[in-house]
């Protein structure tokens, strides 16, 4: 599956149609996004979150969820993909975050991508906007940390240039990072 995109004259806002018609609006996270993660959530499968968050969440509280729509837009980086719905009907399929680390000069990223939209190409655009947001903050990596059994994010990883590291206290941890010198 492949999708459609068309700028929507405000920064990091595109709307996206899928090939099967279902259309979607990415766009920056908005601190008001709390209640939709949330519901959102509640759509993703134990496995999905487990690939995520590296372990297993019942649940995303309010608080949780609040949290994670806060950004601080000087250090972190969040994209979401919304359905192109009222906003009390509206799921979000896909989130995409950086942060910059201790170290001004590193980020790290994480995606999720649900699988009513997964393999759609989705995953790698998200990548590439947190890239080109990396670049734009004129940092020299960008990284994130994977589980070993996650062959996809692996593979979409590999795909776009990302090296591989083996972290040095968890086994079942890779660490992808891309440089970004210019």
């Amino acid at each position: 599956m492949t999708f459609k995109r068309l700028y929507l004259g405000k920064p990091w806002c595109e709307a996206i149609e899928l090939d099967d018609g279902r259309q979607l609006i990415a766009r920056p996270m908005r601190s008001s996004d709390g209640p939709t993660l949330k519901r959102s959530f509640a759509k993703l499968t134990p496995e999905e979150i487990r690939l995520r968050f590296m372990h297993p969440l019942k649940e995303l509280t309010p608080a949780y969820a609040n949290k994670l729509a806060r950004i601080d837009r000087q250090r972190e980086f969040a994209l979401v993909l919304v359905e192109n719905k009222p906003p009390e009907q509206a799921l979000i399929g896909a989130v995409a975050r950086a942060a910059i680390d201790q170290d001004p000069k590193r980020a790290e990223f994480a995606i999720i991508v649900g699988a009513e939209i997964a393999r759609s190409g989705l995953g790698s655009y998200l990548l590439k906007r947190v890239i080109e947001w990396s670049r734009k903050k004129r940092l020299s990596e960008l990284y994130g940390r994977v589980l070993r059994d996650n062959h996809a994010m692996l593979g979409l990883a590999h795909r776009l240039g990302f090296k591989r590291r083996l972290s040095a206290d968890e086994d079942d941890i890779v660490e992808v990072f891309l440089p970004l010198n210019r």
